[in-house]
């Protein structure tokens, strides 16, 4: 069913999946110039590709390559065009109060934004009209270059959501947004009119709830092809794509009904974290839902619905947000964590690289005529075997050695943290997918030569303190914890979290907040504090006893005791064999990301030399 063609109406999709509106800021002129990256998931079989949302007014700048609507024409007509048959879908918005400072801030009222306090300029009748008008201009601008519709958002990030709130206005109604559908669905009377809309804003004293959506879903049923209902705020910015403390489907009881008050009127898509295949055929025969919004999952895999038709498995989303969440102070352009090519560009000085592999395993042969050498891969961590895999599926005979008894280097280890069990699934399937290609793969012993490509991992670094590795492994502690944090990352906090169901822990940190470079800062933070972490910003461990740590005071240098063991969450050093190409952390340290990513190039650059 997910992954069959599906007909409303007069349109028929090549499937039940949805790729969603997200940003990428990879557009530096606005006009949607990546349309690779819509090609991708439509060629790997998404039914609807709706782009990246763009601004319809030029004084709207919600980031720093927003997309703006007159300018986006030549690149909707691009990806229309290389997305067919898929449905594509423009996504048109405007960030009201939640844009940025370059813009010029317009609400439906002065009151301060909910979540950064500026004061927003409030829109009168004659700029409503404006706006309404700048929506149904974009619109047609984008149905005219080709598109087969347009996806109105009313949801987290828009100013269409804030009428409708308590929030952000004292005088919240919906007339706005029916204005906006009607005008839209008037001037673009045949194409497929859809609606992101938030239902639940999670703040139940003055925001939007199910109940309060739900009229306003019986008032715009009839105007729309389509309602995502999605939920959040400016004061919950993560609760729309969480990372994996949170169950995926989470919004499957609000889809239900959204569906039933609906009652055919138009199709109901679930969002909300679905990155399984068997979750979302599960919500399309359980009546959830009539589409599947699986974003995450189709960054992890573009070719998520043909690799589900073959049998296979697709490669897993893990959850985390480390790399497609791009709204932040660092202006990242967007990637993922586990599949290298998102957002990936040539390289002028050797071509192009990281690009997305061909499951088809049919090789060319190399250059001579003669078969191609064996490739000998020290370690079977995630560097490791991702070069294994995009060498086999280019023909080359590979051969594994991993020194442990089982494949997944750190992988397993970091799957034993709270919201990481996904590593684990990852583990899996790059065992699953070696296996399939014929990889051969020897375990439990040395490498026996000079190895191609060492991806032997790292080493626990000589500094005082249990490492983080052998806490997880198993190793004792004695009374209340001290976790040594000078890195920032999600993992000491995962780590923490993990700790303070047995021990009373204290979580040390150089910087101004623990986990400042956790996507889901503001979560990590209060998992933490609900789990009795005591939280130590900006000191350093300076000292480290049998039973308690000295620390300093990163500003002043005045010192403190904290009663403790100590356990290191500091950064490993390299441990690699003296030949081959250098991946993952027998490289340096590294994340999961970059080991990815690394173990890729090596096997592009072998691939390359022939």
């Amino acid at each position: 069913m997910l992954t069959d063609p599906a007909t409303f109406g007069t349109r028929t999709l090549p499937s039940r999946v949805l790729f969603g509106p997200h940003a990428t800021n990879s557009s530096p002129d606005r006009t949607l110039g990546a349309v690779e990256h819509y090609r991708l998931r439509a060629a790997g079989g998404a039914g609807v590709v709706v782009t990246e949302v763009a601004s319809v007014v030029a004084d709207d700048r919600p980031y720093e390559y927003a997309p703006l609507a007159p300018t986006c024409v030549d690149g909707w007509a691009a990806v229309a065009s290389a997305c067919a048959p898929s449905v594509v879908l423009a996504g048109l918005g405007h960030a009201g109060s939640q844009s940025s400072a370059r813009g010029l801030l317009r609400a439906p009222s002065s009151v301060p934004e909910p979540a950064t306090r500026a004061v927003p300029r409030p829109l009168s009748a004659a700029e409503i009209d404006v706006l309404v008008e700048a929506f149904t201009t974009a619109g047609r601008g984008a149905v005219d270059a080709g598109c087969g519709g347009v996806e109105i958002a009313a949801g987290q990030y828009s100013l269409l959501r804030q009428f409708r709130s308590g929030l952000s206005t004292p005088t919240p109604d919906d007339r706005v947004l029916v204005a906006v559908l009607e005008a839209v669905r008037a001037a673009v009377p045949d194409a497929w009119v859809g609606l992101r809309l938030g239902v639940d804003e999670l703040a139940p004293w003055a925001g939007i709830t199910l109940s309060s959506a739900l009229e306003t879903v019986d008032r715009v049923a009839d105007l729309v092809d389509h309602v995502v209902p999605v939920r959040g705020s400016a004061l919950s910015v993560a609760a729309t794509r969480p990372d994996a403390h949170t169950e995926p489907g989470f919004m499957a009881e609000a889809c239900r009904a959204v569906r039933a008050v609906v009652d055919g009127r138009c199709v109901v898509v679930l969002a909300g974290s679905v990155v399984d295949p068997a979750d979302a055929e599960r919500a399309l025969v359980d009546g959830v839902a009539d589409l599947v919004e699986m974003t995450r999952a189709q960054l992890a895999d573009p070719a998520l619905v043909a690799t589900v038709r073959a049998g296979r498995t697709p490669r897993p989303c893990v959850l985390t947000n480390q790399c497609c969440r791009v709204r932040d102070v660092r202006n990242p352009r967007i990637g993922c964590t586990v599949e290298p090519s998102v957002g990936a560009v040539p390289r002028h000085d050797s071509g192009a690289w990281l690009l997305p592999l061909d499951d088809s395993n049919d090789a060319s042969p190399p250059p001579g005529g003669g078969p191609a050498p064996e490739v000998l891969i020290a370690g079977a961590g995630p560097a490791g075997m991702e070069a294994a895999r995009t060498l086999a599926l280019a023909g080359r005979a590979v051969r594994i050695v991993e020194r442990a008894d089982a494949p997944g280097g750190l992988l397993r280890v970091i799957a034993a943290l709270p919201g990481r069990h996904r590593f684990g699934l990852l583990a899996d399937w790059y065992v699953d997918e070696l296996t399939r290609l014929g990889v051969s793969m020897q375990l439990g012993g040395p490498v026996d030569g000079p190895a191609d490509i060492v991806a032997t991992g790292g080493r626990d670094a000589d500094r005082p303190g249990t490492s983080v590795l052998d806490v997880l492994r198993g190793a004792p502690l004695d009374g209340p914890v001290v976790v040594d944090d000078p890195l920032g990352h999600g993992a000491a906090l995962a780590l923490a979290e993990h700790l303070a169901t047995t021990y009373a822990v204290t979580l040390v940190t150089p910087d101004q907040v623990a986990g400042k470079h956790d996507p889901d800062l503001v979560g990590a933070n209060l998992r933490l504090q609900r789990a009795g972490v005591e939280r130590v910003p900006e000191h350093r461990v300076v000292e480290h006893h049998t039973d308690h740590v000295v620390v300093a005071d990163v500003v002043t240098g005045q010192r403190r005791t904290i009663p403790g063991t100590l356990v290191d969450a500091g950064p490993r050093e390299p441990h690699h064999l003296p030949s081959g190409r250098l991946v993952g952390d027998a490289r340096a340290p590294r994340t999961v990301t970059e080991a990815i990513r690394e173990g890729r190039r090596a096997a592009e650059e072998i691939l390359r030399a022939g």
